[in-house]
């Protein structure tokens, strides 16, 4: 799940997918032969988009082996499935607002599994753009305290000099927004620069977030969450729910 300064979310992320790395990887996967056959180049140097999913891949633990297996087997298998991007919008409890973005080859078997995650957890599926108004496409780059040891003046001013827009400290990481134009420049400043990135992706961060008080309600919104996590093609999931 993603969303503005959600780090902890991160980590709890993380170290559940510590006992489960294969489903991650295998949708990190999907995303790496995407951008080998969408940028035209299985080589990073000459293709941003596939620098951008490594640099994900990486900040998820995924080993650089197993990265570079991924790409080998995109550039060279004509028989790979051809993956199309599908967006969901939707509704869950108290008109909490939810984006699911998926890669898929085969639409209505997608199509069948994310409306019956809305459905089981007291939500409904929508008309495109019913709720991405309310969230805000950015490029988000977020840093670990514990995994840097420099100054964050000179952090903050690294990224805005490389193109960010915003930068905020948090009680236990720094986070780097940009426009999506801009991040894949930013990361890569960042990267260059050695700075170690917990995540770093274009993201849809909530322009405002809803707050659930009825404990059927969170229960709803979970049992809907948790369904599209386990959902192999559904790559990410946005939402407004105040955690």
């Amino acid at each position: 799940m993603s969303g503005h300064s959600k780090f902890a979310n991160i980590k709890h992320k993380k170290e559940k997918n510590d006992a489960a790395k294969g489903k991650i990887f295998t949708k990190i996967g999907k995303e790496l032969a995407v951008a080998v056959r969408e940028g035209g180049s299985a080589d990073p140097a000459n293709n941003s988009r596939l620098r951008d999913v490594i640099a994900k891949a990486k900040a998820n633990n995924m080993p650089n082996d197993t990265i570079e297996r991924n790409i080998k087997k995109a550039s060279g298998d004509a028989n790979a499935a051809n993956y199309e991007h599908i967006t969901y919008e939707g509704y869950g409890p108290n008109g909490t607002a939810i984006i699911v973005e998926t890669l898929t080859d085969n639409r209505n078997r997608t199509a069948t599994n994310v409306k019956n995650a809305f459905t089981k957890g007291n939500g409904n599926v929508g008309t495109p753009g019913c709720v991405s108004f309310m969230f805000d496409q950015k490029g988000q780059i977020v840093i670990d305290k514990e995994e840097y040891e420099g100054d964050s003046d000179e952090l903050m001013m690294m990224a805005l000099d490389a193109g960010a827009d915003d930068f905020s400290e948090e009680e236990d990481s720094f986070e780097v927004f940009t426009a999506p134009e801009e991040f894949s420049a930013v990361r890569q400043a960042l990267e260059d620069a050695g700075i170690v990135m917990a995540a770093a992706e274009v993201t849809m961060i909530p322009q405002t977030y809803v707050e659930l008080t009825d404990p059927k309600d969170i229960a709803s919104i979970q049992k809907t969450l948790d369904m599209l996590e386990d959902d192999d093609d559904v790559q990410d999931v946005y939402h407004n729910w105040d955690e």
